[in-house]
């Protein structure tokens, strides 16, 4: 990263309620892009306060991958642009200063693991991004270094607990959901505070228990992820037909979890482990990425939890196509979003496993805020399968009641990941909120060290 700094958002206006159809939901972006939008200097420009559908989608030839560019170009989507300029992502100021402190600091092993120049040897924690400079033309693991960018701004956010939403989507509507109670533990990347004992060496944690429907209730999964390169993940699964939990092999992370288009390995964006894949970097480029036009309005509702950690409350569940009742688009379309044009890293990634079901993986990574955007995969045949796309943030800035630290997190609204399925033109939407007050949607939580493993994958069964 070139440079980093914490910027101060120029873009404030009233927020977006819930809102029951397409006519209040384009009345209340209206209101926002009013505050958002710079003037087109001249007509056909693709600037912020136009809406890309059908009837301009030419103006977003080159800045959309091909397969969503055609979702314009058909009417599936329909998006204004809002303007998101560089240098005003709210960085905190001390994972800055940490992450100016890293420079020159690492380097990269052959097996793309991330070690200490001084020493020869894998860290035990790193805090701010490991590469504050990098420069594709001069470097051979600029690829796998963006990746790596992308991965400890992401565990910056904290250790997390959601109930969310896995829907099955065809192109007029649902077939099918499930709702998954799901937890993440990292150990690394952290505000320091948030470090964690770590005598296993672990990366990470993952457990999902799926809730609902009757026929998945009970079913369960547990990831465990280790910072050591040569140490494939463990992972198991609680079958409530079979009453027992079983070894999962590593390389079913890229199969569809519970049969959907989505895998394990998509995560948030991109939930692989780095040294599995050979990773090259392909160009800079900019693009036109999905983001919460209410996350630069202002701070979502939030408040601190009891036993730690942030929970933030969205007061409008509707987000997609199939929600909207007026909506004559694809049923998964992000209706609720908007595209903002940003400069981006296109890297790749072929995994070491022959088994794994994707021959290459191309990853769209923002230049300044190591956000994702695109993740297009393909077959081994190189024919195209799967693009995932997710949303991006601006970030906030919240006071914490128990000692007044502030503490910067993702201003988020809504969250949309969406896998499609381009071959079987199908979806698989995560992160919608099920209905329900007060539900889980936490950052910067705390678990007991007992808790991610097989005895809470037999008690969540049960």
């Amino acid at each position: 990263m070139n440079s980093l700094r914490e910027g101060r958002s120029a873009m404030k206006g009233p927020r977006i309620r819930a809102l029951g159809s397409i006519a209040a939901l384009w009345l209340g972006t209206g209101c926002l892009l009013a505050v958002l939008v710079r003037a087109a200097s001249a007509q056909g420009n693709l600037a912020p306060g136009t809406v890309l559908s059908r009837e301009n989608w030419q103006l977003a030839e080159g800045l959309l991958p091909p397969e969503i560019l055609q979702h314009y170009r058909e009417g599936h989507y329909q998006n204004p642009i809002i303007d998101w300029p560089e240098g005003v992502y709210r960085w905190d100021p001390r994972f800055v200063a940490a992450t100016e402190s890293n420079r020159g600091r690492y380097t990269i092993s052959p097996e793309g693991t991330i070690l200490e120049v001084a020493t020869g040897k894998q860290p035990p924690f790193i805090y701010g991004l490991p590469f504050p400079q990098i420069d594709p033309a001069k470097d051979s693991n600029a690829a796998i270094k963006i990746l790596w960018n992308f991965n400890y701004q992401y565990w910056n956010e904290g250790s997390s607990h959601n109930l969310v939403r896995l829907v099955w989507v065809r192109p007029k509507g649902v077939d099918r959901e499930a709702t998954q109670d799901v937890y993440f533990q990292y150990y690394d990347g952290q505000d320091p505070e948030y470090q964690l004992p770590n005598p296993n060496n672990f990366s990470m944690q993952f457990v999902a228990v799926a809730t609902s429907p009757a026929d998945l209730h009970g079913t369960a999964s547990l990831t465990w992820r280790y910072r050591d390169p040569n140490k494939r993940d463990s992972n198991w699964a609680y079958v409530p037909a079979l009453r027992r939990v079983r070894a999962v092999s590593p390389a079913n992370r890229s199969d569809g979890f519970l049969g959907s288009d989505m895998s394990q390995d998509d995560g948030p964006f991109f939930d692989g482990k780095p040294e599995d894949f050979t990773w090259s970097f392909v160009k800079e480029a900019e693009t036109l990425r999905i983001v919460d036009p209410e996350s630069f309005q202002g701070l979502p509702e939030r408040y601190w939890l009891p036993e730690g950690g942030w929970r933030t409350v969205w007061a409008n569940d509707k987000v997609v196509g199939f929600q909207f009742p007026d909506w004559r688009g694809i049923a998964w379309a992000p209706v609720r979003a908007a595209l903002a044009k940003r400069k981006v890293w296109v890297i790749e990634g072929v995994p070491k496993d022959r088994y794994y079901l994707y021959g290459r993986i191309e990853l769209y990574i923002d230049k300044e805020t190591y956000q994702g955007a695109w993740n297009r995969k393909f077959g081994w045949n190189g024919e195209h399968i799967n693009t995932l796309q997710v949303v991006a943030y601006q970030r906030d800035k919240n006071r914490r009641p128990t000692d007044g630290k502030d503490e910067y997190q993702w201003s988020s609204h809504f969250s949309f990941q969406c896998a499609e399925n381009v071959k079987l033109n199908r979806a698989t939407v995560a992160g919608l909120v099920p209905a329900g007050k007060d539900i889980p949607n936490d950052r910067r939580v705390r678990f007991a060290a007992s808790f991610f493993d097989s005895a809470t994958l037999n008690r969540f069964g049960k």
